[in-house]
C-alpha cells in the first residue's frame, strides 16, 4: 500500500505529464490543421468520426462536441466498420480517424475501404510516420513524447492530447461558422446552460396565479390574497397599474408595530416602485436581479400591463442556479 504522500506524488506526476503534452500541442496547430477546419466548412455532408480501443472513447466525445457546437457529425467504431458498419458513410461525408500509432490491424483493414469509397480522410494520430499519417489527405499531429509517468503503456497523454486537439477544432468550426449563445441553446434545450439562454419571464409567470389588490383593500383581503396565490405576495394595482408590491414580509412588520389594523389599507404598507421585469427578460438575469436586491419575487409588466409574477423558486425548479 502506498503513503498518502507517494499517492499524491503520482497524481500531480500524471497532472504534470499531461499538461506539457498539451502544452506541445500549440506546435502542431499548421496548415494542415486550418485545412482541416476549411474543408469540414466546406463540405455539404458530416464529419464522421472513427477509432480502436481508447481512441474510439475520445472520438465519440469529439462526436458530440461536433454536434452541439453546430457542426453535423457521427461516430463509427472502426472494428464496427470492417464488419459492416461502413454503410453510415454517405456521399460528401468526410472521414476522420484517431489513432496515436496508426497502425493498429483494424486501421489498415479501414483505411483501403475508406479510400474505395472516395470518402476524404483526415487523420489524427501521434505517429506521423505511419500507415495512417502516410495515407490521410490531411494529417493532425497528436504527437506525446511518453505516456503519464515513464513505463506506463496505458493511453494517458496521447489521449488527452486527441482530445484536447478535437476541442481545438470544434472551437475554431464554432467561430468560423458565427455559432451564438442563441444557437447554442437550439441544440441545448434540456440543459441548464441551454435553459440560461432561454428560458425567460414569459415561460414562468403563466404557471402562477396573479395576485392583484387594490390601493383601498383592507388586511384581510391582502392575507386572503397572498396566502391564496401562494407567491409570498400581491401586486398592488391603481387603475390597472402596479403601483406597489406587498410580501408576506410586509405584512408580518405592520402587524408587530400596530395593535389596530383596522384602518390599514394595501396603500399604507405597499412598496412602491417595485422591481419590475418584461416577459422577455431571461430567468438568468431575473435571478440575477433577485440576488442583487435580495427579493424573491419580480412583477412582470409588458405596456404598462401587469402580468403576473415570477417567483425565485420558479428558476430554481429549472435547474437554473
Amino acid at each position: 500500500m502506498k503513503s498518502a504522500s507517494k499517492i499524491k506524488e503520482i497524481a500531480l506526476h500524471t497532472i504534470e505529464d499531461e499538461w506539457l503534452a498539451i502544452s506541445r500541442l500549440k506546435n502542431y496547430i499548421d496548415d494542415d490543421f486550418v485545412r482541416a477546419v476549411e474543408q469540414i466548412l466546406q463540405s455539404k455532408g458530416r464529419i464522421v468520426v472513427t477509432g480502436i480501443g481508447k481512441s474510439a472513447i475520445i472520438a465519440e466525445k469529439i462526436v458530440a462536441t461536433f454536434n452541439s457546437t453546430g457542426t453535423p457529425a457521427i461516430f463509427m467504431h472502426a472494428a464496427d466498420a470492417i464488419h459492416g458498419d461502413l454503410g453510415i458513410i454517405q456521399n460528401e461525408d468526410l472521414v476522420m480517424c484517431i489513432s496515436n500509432s496508426g497502425n493498429t490491424p483494424e486501421i489498415k483493414v479501414l483505411v483501403p475501404m475508406l479510400k474505395a469509397l472516395g470518402a476524404s480522410l483526415i487523420a489524427m494520430t501521434g505517429n506521423t510516420n505511419s500507415y495512417l499519417a502516410r495515407q490521410a489527405d490531411i494529417l493532425i499531429n497528436t504527437t506525446v513524447d511518453n505516456e503519464a509517468t515513464p513505463g506506463n503503456p496505458a493511453p494517458t497523454c496521447s489521449t488527452t492530447a486527441q482530445l484536447v486537439m478535437g476541442d481545438a477544432m470544434a472551437i475554431a468550426l464554432l467561430h468560423c461558422r458565427g455559432f451564438t449563445a442563441s444557437d447554442f441553446a437550439k441544440y441545448h434545450p434540456g440543459g441548464s446552460l441551454g435553459k440560461q439562454l432561454y428560458l425567460t419571464a414569459e415561460n414562468l409567470y403563466p404557471r402562477n396565479e396573479k395576485p392583484a389588490v387594490t390601493l383601498e383593500d383592507d388586511i384581510q383581503t391582502l392575507i386572503i390574497e397572498i396566502s391564496g396565490k401562494r407567491l409570498g405576495a400581491t401586486a398592488v394595482l391603481d387603475k390597472g397599474h402596479v403601483a406597489g408590491i406587498i410580501t408576506d414580509g410586509d405584512l408580518r412588520r405592520m402587524l408587530q408595530k400596530n395593535q389596530d389594523i383596522s384602518g390599514i389599507r394595501a396603500k399604507n404598507i405597499m412598496s412602491v416602485d417595485p422591481r419590475v421585469i418584461t416577459g422577455d427578460t431571461l430567468a438568468v438575469d431575473a435571478l440575477q436581479l433577485m440576488r442583487q436586491n435580495n427579493i424573491t419575487q419580480l412583477i412582470v409588466v409588458d405596456d404598462n400591463e401587469y402580468k403576473g409574477i415570477v417567483h425565485l423558486h420558479d428558476i430554481l425548479n429549472e435547474g437554473i442556479i
